[in-house]
Formats: structure tokens, C-alpha cells, sequence
């Protein structure tokens, strides 16, 4: 019988482009003894840190620094696995590097040890996810959720629900073979009851997960208005800083200005647009098109009005454009100029508020809104990160779960929906994962990760 072809021994510059103190090359593979011998002039005593000389094919120093073993299955690939810590610059890195090389390592692709971790059963795909989402949180908020998932927090979850759909599914399918006991069976051991459970719980995770992934993604917040309205001066005032130039010349933005602030953890990307009018100025025009272009992509949309013309017929052409489904906010800005009251409440059916950018006053309501509108439950205890690909997956199997409830007295479409409600939530760990996906995830890792 033919041997199947070991794994190729992979190695990469581990650490962050460009100068530091210190530099990480790792390498992975199969007899690694041997490799780190060649390398260092010395055997190596597992998961000890030795202080070592690197040296090239003819004997030369590059490098000196600290080389530490770890032997399969005991690493974070589940292959053995050797880092080599030496200094910083790109230049010995490479040299590094391109000595690894030379003794028989291929260049690792983006992601590349984190995939050999799933496959070796060190990490479900949940928690390899959580490695990439741990390296590029925004905020500590999403840090911190991104380590609870790495952790197994949202896994666990996953697998307690798959592990009771099994336990149904097999009460079900058990009634398979006795049809006309069947339904009297199911009903006797309380069916429809687990299922409700099952499905009652599943929520509960989908919001926890819809809360993972706003740490995540963050939310597209568009301000769109006439010009001169205010929205680069509200710009300024959400970012802390000048970032949008504010003049008294109508039409003064003509292109999107966007900035990323942070609101109790979670990620907000403001997007100030250009104003909204009827021109004949190519290069405002273009401004304009950008505008709606932007409002196309957004989450949430801030209009913002004059609150010494109210809304006028030009603002009520701007929210007859607005896609039907896009939250929105209409904010009468302003009100240190009209005397009015600072304050939030609501208009036909949107959120109304009432604040003055230049003057800062009302901007906590507002951001306290922002949250409210983009549904944050106000804390991140207990979040894990989740993806848009998780909370997919999720609302598929909500959707067969549903489908079970309705069809349950017909005990052969029951299993399948079961089956295939399983089949969903064992995606989001990767039990059934196609290989295109996988390629797909890990593609989008840093390389030497």
C-alpha cells in the first residue's frame, strides 16, 4: 500500500513587517530535529528556550537569538514545530528565512499554520476564525470577544446544540420503523418540546452572535443632508478632531470623507457625503453620485436637516431615494441658532433628534441612538466575535427548525429538516466544510499565521 505523501515542511516570517526588537520565523512540519540541528549547530530540548547561533550553508553567522522546539503532537499546528527568535530587521529575517529554505521549507501561505491546526484537530474552523479576528480587533471590546471564541466559548455553544439535535434525531428516526406508532411515540416523548427548546435556545445564541459580529464589522453610518446642513461639523464633533473641511460655501464637501470612532467597543465608520442638490458643477455632480453610492452600502442613515427650515420639499425628495429598508435618523440640527430643546423622540415612525454640532450639544443622545439603532445590547460580557458566515448558517438552521415545527406529524420530512438544521450549525466548526471554503477562509490570513 502506497504511504500518503507527508505534509511539506512550510516556514514564514512570523512577525509584523518592517523593524523591531525582535523577529519570529516559524517553521512546520515533519522531523524537525534534525532541520533545527542544521540550522543551530546543536540539538534542541523540547519546549525549552535555547540561546543558539543561526548560521548559513557554509558556516557563516546571520543571527543570533533563541530557537525553541516544540515536537508534534504538543504545538499549535499538531506537527512539530521551530521558532527562531532573532533581531528584528527585514534583512536578517530574510536571511533566515531564505536559509530554511535552502534545507528544504517552502514558502507558507497566508494562513497556512492555522490550517494545518484545524486539520490536526487542534482548533475547530470557529477558533482558527478567531486567531485571524484576534490579530485585527479595532477596539478591546472585540479583542476580548475574539478570545472568548478562541477559548471555545461559541463553539461549546454550537456543539451543545447539535448534540441535543442529534438526541432528537434519533428519538425521530427511531420511529421510523414503526409507523403507526409513530406520532403517539413522539408526542409521548415530548418532541415537539425538545424542539422548542432546541429552537428557543438557538436564539439566544444568534443574539449573542448578532452582538460578536457588530464588534466585528462595526456599522456603516451615512450622513446625508442638503448642503450646509452640518454634517462635516457633526463629522468633526463624532471624530474629536477637524477630519471634514467646514466652510460657509454651500457645496464645500464634494467627495466622501470617512472616519472610524469607536462607541462603547463597538466600531462606527461615519461616512460624510457630499450635499445633496441640483448642480451643473461636474465635480460636485460626481460628489453627489458618490453620495448615493455610499447610502447603497450603508447600515444606518443620518439625515440631517436645518432646524430653522424643517423639513422641506428638498429633504422630502432625499428620503423618497432613500432604500426602503435602511434605517434612518432625522436630525434637526442646529438648535443653539432656533432656541429649541436638545432632546430624542420620535416622528412617523423615525427617531427624531434635536442637537447642535458646532455647539457639541446633544451629541451623547445621539451616540447613545447610533447603539440603540444598531441594536448593541449595551455590553460585551459573554460576546464571542461571530462572522456574517456564522450568522448565516444560524438563521438556515432557525429556518429548518421552523420548518420541523410545522411539519412534525410527518415524521420523514421532521428528520429531514432535523438533519439539515444540524448539518448547518456543524458548518460554523467545521465539521462539514467544503474545501473551497476553507481555502476561501484561510486565504485571508496573515502569512506565518
Amino acid at each position: 500500500m502506497t504511504q500518503p505523501a507527508r505534509p511539506a515542511t512550510i516556514a514564514a516570517i512570523a512577525t509584523a513587517p518592517g523593524r523591531g526588537g525582535v523577529g519570529v520565523v516559524r517553521i512546520s512540519g515533519s522531523g524537525l530535529a534534525d532541520f533545527a540541528q542544521s540550522l543551530v549547530g546543536k540539538p534542541l530540548k523540547p519546549r525549552h528556550a535555547h540561546y543558539a547561533d543561526f548560521r548559513s550553508q557554509d558556516g557563516e553567522l546571520i543571527d543570533q537569538g533563541l530557537a525553541l522546539f516544540f515536537p508534534a503532537p504538543h504545538s499549535f499546528t499538531g506537527e512539530d514545530v521551530l521558532e527562531l527568535q532573532g533581531h528584528g530587521g527585514p534583512v536578517v529575517m530574510q536571511m533566515l528565512l531564505r536559509r530554511c529554505l535552502e534545507l528544504g521549507a517552502r514558502l507558507a501561505e497566508p494562513g497556512e499554520f492555522t490550517r494545518r491546526a484545524f486539520l490536526n484537530d487542534k482548533l475547530d474552523l470557529a477558533q482558527a476564525e478567531s486567531v485571524a479576528d484576534l490579530i485585527d480587533a479595532g477596539s478591546e471590546a472585540a479583542a476580548r470577544s475574539a478570545l472568548r471564541s478562541l477559548a471555545g466559548a461559541f463553539s461549546t455553544e454550537i456543539h451543545t446544540l447539535v448534540e441535543q439535535l442529534i438526541n432528537l434525531r434519533m428519538l425521530v428516526e427511531a420511529t421510523l420503523d414503526f409507523p403507526e406508532e409513530d406520532i403517539d411515540f413522539l408526542e409521548a416523548a415530548d418532541a415537539r418540546g425538545k424542539l422548542a427548546g432546541i429552537h428557543a435556545q438557538l436564539k439566544r445564541v444568534s443574539r449573542t452572535a448578532r452582538q460578536g459580529a457588530l464588534l466585528r464589522e462595526g456599522m456603516h453610518v451615512v450622513l446625508i443632508g442638503q448642503p450646509n446642513v452640518g454634517k462635516s461639523s457633526l463629522m468633526n464633533a463624532l471624530a474629536g478632531e477637524d477630519v471634514a473641511i467646514v466652510t460657509e460655501i454651500a457645496g464645500t464637501t464634494r467627495d466622501t470623507v470617512r472616519e472610524l470612532i469607536q462607541l462603547d467597543g463597538v466600531p462606527m465608520h461615519i461616512i460624510d457625503t457630499a450635499g445633496l442638490r441640483e448642480t451643473e458643477d461636474r465635480v460636485e455632480q460626481i460628489g453627489i453620485e458618490r453620495t448615493w453610492a455610499a447610502v447603497g452600502k450603508a447600515d444606518l442613515a443620518l439625515l440631517l436637516i436645518d432646524s430653522r427650515e424643517g423639513i422641506t420639499a428638498h429633504d422630502q425628495a432625499i428620503l423618497a431615494r432613500l432604500p426602503e429598508k435602511l434605517p434612518r435618523v432625522h436630525v434637526f440640527n442646529k438648535v443653539d441658532l432656533t432656541g429649541e430643546a436638545v432632546g430624542h423622540g420620535e416622528e412617523d415612525g423615525h427617531a427624531v433628534l434635536r442637537l447642535s454640532a458646532k455647539a457639541g450639544l446633544g451629541l451623547d443622545e445621539l451616540k447613545r441612538t447610533l447603539l440603540q439603532m444598531v441594536g448593541w445590547g449595551g455590553s460585551d460580557a459573554g460576546v464571542f466575535l461571530a462572522r456574517e458566515r456564522h450568522l448565516d448558517a444560524i438563521r438556515r438552521a432557525s429556518g429548518h427548525l421552523h420548518t420541523a415545527a410545522q411539519v412534525w406529524q410527518q415524521v420523514e420530512l421532521f428528520a429531514e429538516e432535523l438533519r439539515l438544521a444540524q448539518h448547518d450549525l456543524s458548518s460554523i466548526t467545521g465539521e462539514f466544510t467544503a474545501d473551497d471554503l476553507l481555502g476561501e477562509i484561510f486565504s485571508r490570513f496573515c502569512i506565518g499565521k
